[in-house]
C-alpha cells in the first residue's frame, strides 16, 4: 500500500473509486467533473491517494480556498481496514502545516462517514445544504487528536 500525492494522471481513477461508493453518493456522477478535480488536487489544495497493486482505491483532497475537505473515499471493499484513517491523517497533517485556519466537511447523517468523523475528533456545528451535518477541525483540537 503506498499513499502519495494525486497527479492529474490519477484523476480517472479517483473518478472511479468516487462513483463506486455506496453512501454519500452523487445524485449525479456528472457533477464532479475531471475539470473540478484537477482545479481542487493543483490550485486550491492538494489531493492523496492510496494504491494497492498500482491500482488507486481510495482519494483524499482538501481545499485551501474554502478551507474544507473535498473528498475522502474509498472503494467499499477496502473500508475498514485502517485506510481511510491514514488518508485523512496525511491530509489534515498537510492541512494545518499550511494554516491554521478550522478546517470544515459536510457529510450525509447516519452514515459510516459521519461515525468516522466523530471518532476522528471532528465536532459537529450545525447543518450544510439541504440534508448534511457540518463538522468542524480546529487546530488545537487535531494536536490533541493526533
Amino acid at each position: 500500500m503506498i499513499i502519495r500525492r494525486a497527479e492529474i494522471g490519477d484523476i480517472k481513477q479517483i473518478q472511479i473509486v468516487r462513483n463506486s461508493v455506496k453512501e454519500n453518493t452523487l445524485s449525479n456522477p456528472n457533477l464532479v467533473t475531471d475539470k473540478d478535480c484537477e482545479e481542487f488536487i493543483m490550485q486550491r489544495g492538494r489531493g492523496w491517494v492510496c494504491e494497492i497493486d498500482n491500482k488507486i482505491i481510495g482519494f483524499s483532497i482538501v481545499d485551501l480556498k474554502d478551507n474544507n475537505i473535498w473528498a475522502l473515499f474509498l472503494m467499499p471493499e477496502f473500508e475498514r481496514q485502517g485506510i481511510g484513517r491514514k488518508l485523512h491523517d496525511v491530509m489534515l497533517n498537510w492541512y494545518f502545516d499550511h494554516t491554521r485556519t478550522n478546517l470544515w466537511l459536510g457529510t450525509n447523517p447516519e452514515t459510516r462517514a459521519e461515525m468516522f468523523y466523530r471518532n476522528a475528533g471532528w465536532n459537529e456545528i450545525g447543518t450544510h445544504g439541504i440534508d448534511e451535518i457540518k463538522f468542524e477541525m480546529s487546530y488545537e483540537n487535531w494536536i490533541k487528536n493526533i
